[in-house]
């Protein structure tokens, strides 16, 4: 019998009060159990008013009769119910999706994702242009489910660690002990980062009202020319607990390192260690108090002579510096006093470090230093070799004292050195007048500072983010870098000379001459070489202010037309000529050696073994066979394989000159140089033994 069609909307509204509170099993029952009572038909009306599959009625009557298994308790369906896992449908996508996330050495190397950030969003796209559709979801599922989890970096890896690095911290720790033993004064040392000045962002959150964040500039990497910036050098007494920063506005040298230490005795240090009569400094190997500095131990022995301390200092391993005791117990304090506050003035910062305080008892006091502290200050080696400081046994490079017995002469200053420039402008030196000299640096000084603004660019590889200015100071001036310049491809002297003059560092000289070699160069000014050579300081001073030249150079002597075959004359004008030819050479070389025909010419000017004028003199002279390889490598100071590469290089040249040389009988080859220079009539001792 046919169930009536009036029944389908009461079983409708009756489906609709009491379906929603039943779960997927509780509904197909009782859908079932309304079904077998109407009888004939009774599935179909259900199915109809419930709005299900007459199909889920079938199973649910079913499950009641025992015909089919019903789901164990506690389950809903039985196993194996519902929609089949992603990774059954699709096996191939979980090792698609661990290729991926493997190790790049592991990875696919040509995966768009190598050097891409691997989110769940970018894995899925990824899987997808591989032909596996999946979602950031299930990715992110699928992931968890195989042992992955976000994590970040951990700094547990110390790098290649110095073999004497152990025995370097038990040296340490015995030093301190025996120090404090005695009542001797103890301190760490080192700068804190660099703060700029004003209303910037400073990192960690501070109590405020409600609604009131402290406003600060949006842009914090912009800083104008004139921004100030604050520079903490911290002197923490380990034995005190008590620590003093001296904040410094300018440059964070050796020479502004141990002026903090000297503020630090001055202020506290005298006073809590009134009978002292020796200092123990632990330092980083690096920085400002760098063990390698010359400076930062000049300045130490002057600081020794005046307060009478004989001065040890011990400096931690490189890579070890946060074992140094300034980092975790003053530096760490200072960073969370002013969490969340913008260092808006140098009194700010000096009073919030000053306010610094923890419950163990550190106290902290700060002042504002606002001295010059140039940078590129060297110290020459005659002065460094005579400070008084006496290497430990232990790793003496590491670990030395500075006795209070010589107190070096003061730095040398920026107008000794202006005095130096203006003797080495003379004319005789640099081939051209003094005015001519002032013309040529004219034309080239605004060229060199968009020379210098291209250069930061390319390093920076955009738009510089400070504005101009807003750098460390030029110690070395335009127009001293093209004199310096001028010399040097005079060759007047070799680097080193330059820089023990001027009293700076041999990079900065390089660097200096570099830049503006480049310049000439695409500018096509060609400076000639003098015969005029210097090799040391003292000679060259001594020139200039008496005239008196050096004795003669090998290559001087070696032009001899009785060796070369052709006048002194000729003999330049062959030089002239191959100079320019053989450097060509050169960079032809380097560019084949680099792979690179389109990149610009490398102007970089290092220490030559032999000047290019010189090769061009080696090589006639070896052509003729006047003397042997191995004389010429001694006359020279290089070795022979030098000698051969030289020949290598300038003997096409020659060839292609036109040069025809006439070979000297083997019997009458040299191979002393007492032979060599006797033949042009030298037997002079003292000349020989100035020759070297």
């Amino acid at each position: 019998m046919a169930v009536p069609k009036a029944l389908i909307p009461q079983l409708a509204s009756k489906f609709r009060a009491l379906l929603p509170e039943l779960d997927e099993r509780q509904r197909r029952l009782l859908l079932a159990t309304e079904a077998r009572s109407l009888g004939h038909g009774g599935a179909r009306a259900v199915a109809t008013a419930a709005g299900v599959s007459a199909t889920t009625v079938h199973k649910g009557i079913a499950e009641l009769e025992g015909r089919l298994e019903s789901a164990p308790a506690g389950r809903i369906r039985r196993p194996g119910g519902g929609r089949k896992r992603v990774t059954e449908r699709n096996p191939g996508l979980l090792p698609a999706l661990m290729t991926l996330v493997e190790p790049d050495e592991r990875g696919d190397p040509m995966s768009p994702l190598r050097w891409t950030i691997k989110s769940t969003r970018n894995l899925a796209e990824e899987l997808g242009r591989q032909g596996h559709a999946v979602s950031a979801r299930t990715v992110g599922k699928l992931l968890r489910e195989n042992g992955f989890s976000l994590q970040a970096n951990v700094k547990s890896l110390s790098g290649e660690q110095h073999p004497d690095r152990d025995a370097q911290f038990h040296y340490i720790n015995a030093q301190v002990k025996e120090h404090q033993a005695a009542g001797e004064p103890v301190v760490s040392v080192d700068t804190k980062k660099k703060e700029m000045i004003g209303q910037l962002p400073n990192p960690g959150r501070a109590w405020r009202p409600k609604d009131d964040p402290v406003k600060v500039e949006d842009h914090s990497l912009f800083f104008g020319p004139d921004q100030p910036r604050a520079i903490p050098y911290g002197i923490y007494d380990i034995t005190a607990d008590s620590g003093w920063v001296n904040i410094g506005v300018d440059h964070d040298t050796s020479a502004f390192a141990v002026a903090s230490i000297r503020r630090w005795w001055g202020s506290r240090g005298r006073a809590d260690y009134p009978s002292a009569t020796r200092l123990l400094i632990t330092a980083d190997a690096g920085g400002s108090n760098n063990y390698r500095y010359r400076l930062w131990k000049y300045e130490l022995a002057a600081f020794a002579a005046e307060t009478g301390l004989a001065i040890t200092v011990c400096h931690f391993p490189p890579g070890a510096s946060k074992w140094n005791k300034v980092e975790h117990r003053l530096f760490s304090h200072i960073t969370m006093n002013w969490r969340g506050r913008p260092l808006t003035s140098h009194e700010v910062v000096v009073k919030t470090i000053a306010a610094t305080r923890t419950r163990t008892g550190l106290r902290v006091e700060a002042e504002l230093d606002t001295r010059d502290y140039p940078t590129g200050l060297t110290i020459p080696k005659d002065e460094y070799a005579a400070l008084p400081i006496e290497a430990h046994e232990c790793h003496g490079s590491w670990n030395y004292t500075v006795l209070p017995e010589v107190r070096p002469a003061a730095t040398q200053s920026a107008p000794a050195m202006d005095e130096i420039l203006d003797l080495l402008a003379d004319p005789s030196l640099t081939g051209m007048s003094r005015q001519e000299l002032a013309k040529m640096t004219a034309r080239l000084c605004p060229d060199q500072l968009a020379q210098a603004e291209r250069r930061a660019f390319e390093r920076r590889g955009g738009a510089r983010i400070r504005a101009k200015g807003s750098g460390g100071k030029v110690f070395i001036s335009d127009s001293a870098r093209v004199l310096l310049t001028v010399l040097y491809l005079r060759q007047v002297c070799p680097q080193y000379v330059l820089a023990e003059l001027l009293n700076v560092g041999e990079s900065g000289i390089a660097n200096a001459v570099a830049e503006t070699a480049r310049l000439l160069h695409e500018r096509k000014v060609a400076i000639m070489p003098t015969p005029l050579r210097f090799m040391s300081a003292e000679p060259l001073l001594k020139y200039l202010a008496t005239g008196e030249t050096p004795p003669p150079s090998p290559a001087e002597l070696l032009s001899d037309p009785s060796l070369t075959g052709m006048s002194r004359e000729d003999l330049q004008q062959m030089v002239e000529r191959l100079t320019i030819r053989h450097a060509a050479q050169l960079e032809k070389l380097r560019y084949q050696r680099r792979g690179d025909e389109n990149r610009r010419p490398n102007l970089q000017v290092f220490q030559q073994k032999i000047m290019n004028s010189d090769r061009i003199l080696v090589a006639i002279l070896a052509v003729r066979r006047i003397a042997s390889r191995k004389l010429l490598a001694e006359l020279f100071g290089v070795s022979p394989r030098t000698i051969g590469n030289t020949l290598l290089e300038v003997r096409p040249l020659l060839k292609e000159d036109g040069y025809v040389p006439v070979v000297t009988p083997a019997s009458k080859r040299l191979y002393t140089a007492e032979a060599l220079f006797a033949s042009i009539g030298i037997h002079d001792p003292k000349t020989l033994r100035a020759l070297g």
